[in-house]
Formats: C-alpha cells, sequence, structure tokens
C-alpha cells in the first residue's frame, strides 16, 4: 500500500514555474475567450430571431394574398349574379 507524505501548513510547498505558467495561461485564454463567445452568442441570437421575423412576413404575406383572391372571388361572383 503506497503512503502520502502529510503536509503541514508550516511546510513550503514547491511548484515548478512552468506548471504556474502553463495554469495562468490557461486562466487568460478562457478569461480572454469569455466576451468573444457571449457576443458571438448575441449575433447568433439576433440572426436567427431575424431569419423568424422574415419567415412569419413571407407567411402573412401569402395568407393575405389568399383573403384577397377570396374577397375578389366573391366580389365577381356578386357582380355576375346581378
Amino acid at each position: 500500500m503506497a503512503t502520502s507524505k502529510k503536509t503541514t501548513p508550516e511546510e513550503k510547498i514547491v511548484t515548478s514555474s512552468q506548471i504556474t505558467d502553463a495554469v495562468t495561461q490557461t486562466n487568460v485564454k478562457v478569461v480572454s475567450e469569455t466576451p468573444a463567445m457571449a457576443i458571438g452568442n448575441v449575433y447568433q441570437t439576433a440572426a436567427h430571431s431575424l431569419g423568424l421575423l422574415y419567415e412569419n412576413s413571407v407567411s402573412t404575406q401569402g395568407q393575405t394574398e389568399i383573403a384577397y383572391n377570396a374577397t375578389i372571388s366573391v366580389c365577381v361572383q356578386s357582380l355576375i349574379r346581378n
């Protein structure tokens, strides 16, 4: 069974400078990427919303065209009967 050495608060723990540099660089990289990721999410959401806006607009235009055609048909039938 392997035993591990327990350190006391009085003992100084030595850490390699390469390890601390790697951890620091990783943290800086993550922190520096966060604003770009956030604005990317905003742009993606705005693009999706704009796409839905256009989709609804086209659908509404089609439905309005159907209503206009129905109205014209009823008016023409009314004129023909009279």
